[in-house]
């Protein structure tokens, strides 16, 4: 697997990346908007489900940020992917790196049982898409916490 880490370091573009003077920064300044993005649109969509922003139409307001909750996923996917390639040796060893990953897998599972079950009403969630839009803020509010440990614990 090591070969493998240390191929993806050596791909042209990771190459091009590392020796740039400009482009790492603005791809970290890039993975760094689209998580804000991404944990914004989550944040807000829980704390409607669980009965804030009444005054707002849930259905509505839960599309929109879906939306661009997606798209914000989409760019922090590219962008992270990037900024893994140029250490991923390093990166693939790190325990908090393998944490950070795998809530992002229990945050997806989540979003996708959520998805099945929320019916889409007005009306403040109850029941199980209740503790599943608790689970979702606590899983991505983890993703963040264990991204930021990345920087401090290499």
């Amino acid at each position: 697997m090591d070969g493998f880490f240390a191929g993806i370091e050596q791909l042209a573009l990771v190459r091009g990346l590392k020796a740039s003077f400009v482009a790492y920064p603005i791809v970290n300044a890039l993975h760094i908007m689209s998580i804000g993005a991404l944990l914004t649109c989550v944040w807000l969509m829980d704390l409607r489900i669980l009965g804030a922003f009444r005054s707002l139409p849930q259905a509505a307001f839960i599309a929109l940020l879906r939306r661009t909750a997606f798209a914000a996923f989409g760019g922090a996917l590219v962008t992270g992917s990037l900024l893994f390639s140029v250490r991923a040796s390093e990166y693939a060893a790190m325990p908090i790196f393998l944490a950070k990953m795998g809530l992002v897998v229990l945050a997806g599972a989540n979003v996708l049982v959520f998805m099945r079950r929320a019916k889409g009403g007005d009306e403040p969630a109850g029941g199980a898409v209740a503790v599943l839009a608790v689970l979702s803020l606590v899983l991505w509010t983890s993703v963040l916490f264990a991204g930021r440990f990345i920087g401090f614990l290499n």
